[in-house]
Parts: structure tokens; C-alpha cells; sequence
């Protein structure tokens, strides 16, 4: 049997993450743009909620063998 690749282990652990949107898809019947659209948000949304819940951040990347990227500076106006 083949080993997963890394990419494997990143597409478990975001399934993982993403278990309760999982189940409500499995719920639906009728799948439209609407409901893909929504489906999309709520997975954009999940993933940005949890990088800012990492007890260490960058953490999903690092244990993936993926670089961390960088934070951006923001700007602010004067």
C-alpha cells in the first residue's frame, strides 16, 4: 500500500475540520449555485476562524511540510 502524500494528509485534516459542513452537505438534495456559493463561504469562512484559533499560528502549514506564509503589514490611513 502507497503512503499518503502530504497533499493527503492536508486534504484529511481540512476534511476534518470541515466535518459538520460535511454533514449538512450530505443533506442536501437539490445542489445549485446557490447552495454550492453558500457551501464555499461557509468552508472560506471556517478555514478563516480556525487560522485565528491555532493555539500556534501557521501551525496547519508547518505540520504539513508547507512554508508559512507571511502576515502582510497593514496599512492604515492617515
Amino acid at each position: 500500500m502507497e503512503q499518503p502524500t502530504r497533499i493527503d494528509l492536508l486534504e484529511l485534516d481540512i476534511d476534518l475540520r470541515l466535518a459538520d459542513l460535511w454533514r449538512e452537505a450530505a443533506d442536501v438534495t437539490e445542489w445549485n449555485l446557490e447552495v454550492v456559493s453558500a457551501f464555499m463561504r461557509a468552508s472560506y469562512g471556517k478555514g478563516y476562524c480556525d487560522a485565528f484559533t491555532e493555539d500556534l499560528p501557521g501551525s496547519l502549514c508547518h505540520d504539513h511540510g508547507y512554508e508559512i506564509p507571511y502576515r502582510r503589514q497593514s496599512v492604515r490611513a492617515a
